[in-house]
């Protein structure tokens, strides 16, 4: 006798919940599944941070001026962050695994595409289709690594994950930056594409993927997806002198949206926009501390460079390297930190984290015009020990704490506060540059200010959940 559409949908929730009571994959299966998303998870970082490199380039060969083609950035960006909390739910419908490897096959379908680019719109389409597929795997990719790790192990793991990220975005210049000298610019937008092939060699190693019986939500989706194009849009709009207007209005018209559709997914047991999960002390609270320590950890590695070039004298070469203690601490640091995640407290690390950044960036603030590279390079350092204390700790808390059926949500949360703290800080260091404000100590002051919320927020969540002895509260 065939199974009724309820029996199939008793039996899916009961696989499901049972996939979710699991206490991470069992050796060795744990460690193939850590290489597998840890090659995911590098050539999604990499493919958004590989092409800033080849942009002046990519303008002469296809004819188009230099503000014109930062809409191959941009357009990523974009596509990125509107497409994170829908497919988040999707995952939770049809397989996170399955999700995963969709994005993988589409990112490396348009990776090849983009080798036959031969003008500006046919790259945007390619472009925003390579984002498409990066936001399925991203929107999944916490998830998966909650159930990849015992809960015991989470912070280490997080921690490694930020080690990838960290590496990946370090590598990223370098290798786009020999692929213009040596190759054809196409190729920057393949060099990822060999790390999808891996990781998707792998994927039987990741979590089964169980499906959840869920009704789509395509109208709460789209709707998110919109109200993101129109704050995020309206932002990087903003940020040039010739659209301010034009910014203001439509990330107007994104905030009356996001009211409204607040309002439509607070009445949804399981909404796209994870607002029953945002309730939450620990998960709420974290994501707004995540968006401004993204935005004040961009706005210093943003700014910096036009401090150092401009005011102190030093070469674009020069640049580069003075910058680096900044991505080779955070190696260190992140992994450090994620393993005493699982130790001690996260509020405490996160808030000490954040001290020591503030007084970092402090110094860097009141530096003097004429400085040796050394005194640059271990304040940039003792920064990132600062942004490093905090990153990890406060993923694991957001991801850690969100009841384990909405641990997709809790993994979009995080990605989109992510894109949205990083876009914002190119949007702030931007207007104080457009200002004039921009090569002296403001950017570090509001940087450090930003730094300071974040604290703030941490200790108001410490107090709000009313815990914090053991390592996975507070």
């Amino acid at each position: 006798m065939a199974a009724t559409p309820v029996n199939r949908a008793e039996e899916r929730n009961a696989a499901f919940n049972q996939a979710m009571e699991q206490d991470g994959l069992p050796m060795p299966r744990r460690i193939w599944a850590i290489i597998g998303i840890s090659f995911g998870t590098a050539l999604l970082v990499l493919d958004g941070a590989i092409a800033n490199v080849a942009l002046p380039t990519i303008a002469r060969e296809l004819n188009v001026s230099d503000g014109v083609i930062t809409n191959v950035v941009t357009v990523y960006q974009l596509v990125l962050v509107m497409v994170l909390l829908p497919f988040a739910s999707i995952g939770d419908r049809i397989g996170h695994r399955r999700l995963y490897q969709i994005g993988q096959a589409v990112f490396l379908v348009a990776s090849a595409l983009c080798l036959f680019a031969t003008n500006l719109p046919v790259l945007l389409v390619l472009r925003a289709a390579q984002a498409l597929g990066a936001g399925m795997a991203l929107s999944v990719s916490s998830a998966m690594l909650r159930q990849i790790y015992p809960a015991k192990n989470l912070g280490s793991g997080l921690g490694i994950n930020s080690v990838i990220v960290a590496s990946s975005a370090a590598l990223a210049p370098t290798l786009g930056g020999y692929i213009v000298a040596h190759i054809a610019w196409h190729w920057v937008f393949v060099a990822a594409a060999p790390l999808a092939v891996i990781s998707l060699i792998l994927g039987r190693f990741l979590p089964e993927p169980v499906r959840r019986p869920l009704n789509p939500e395509w109208v709460s989706g789209l709707w998110s997806a919109v109200t993101m194009l129109l704050i995020i849009g309206g932002l990087q709009l903003g940020a040039h002198a010739d659209n301010v207007w034009l910014g203001v209005v439509a990330v107007g018209m994104g905030v009356v949206s996001a009211v409204l559709l607040v309002r439509r997914e607070n009445e949804r047991e399981n909404p796209v926009v994870p607002v029953d999960i945002m309730r939450m002390p620990a998960i709420g609270l974290s994501a707004l501390a995540a968006v401004t320590c993204f935005i004040s950890s961009g706005a210093l590695m943003l700014a910096l460079p036009f401090r150092l070039e401009q005011t102190m004298g030093y070469s674009p070469d020069q640049v580069g390297l003075l910058l680096l203690p900044f991505p080779l601490t955070m190696l260190f640091i992140a992994p450090l930190a994620g393993w005493l995640s699982d130790r001690i407290a996260p509020t405490k690390l996160g808030v000490t984290g954040m001290a020591v950044a503030v007084v970092a960036l402090a110094l860097l603030a009141m530096l003097p015009g004429q400085v040796s590279a050394f005194a640059i390079a271990w304040r940039l350092a003792l920064a990132a020990v600062g942004f490093g204390l905090f990153f990890a700790p406060n993923s694991r808390l957001l991801i850690g704490r969100a009841p384990k059926d909405r641990a997709a949500a809790a993994g979009g949360l995080l990605s989109t506060s992510r894109l949205l703290g990083q876009t914002m800080a190119a949007v702030v260091v931007g207007i104080l540059l457009s200002s004039g404000l921009g090569v002296g100590a403001w950017p570090l002051a509001v940087s450090g200010a930003l730094a300071l919320v974040s604290a703030i927020c941490s200790l108001v969540r410490f107090r709000s959940s009313g815990k914090g002895v053991k390592a996975p509260a507070g």
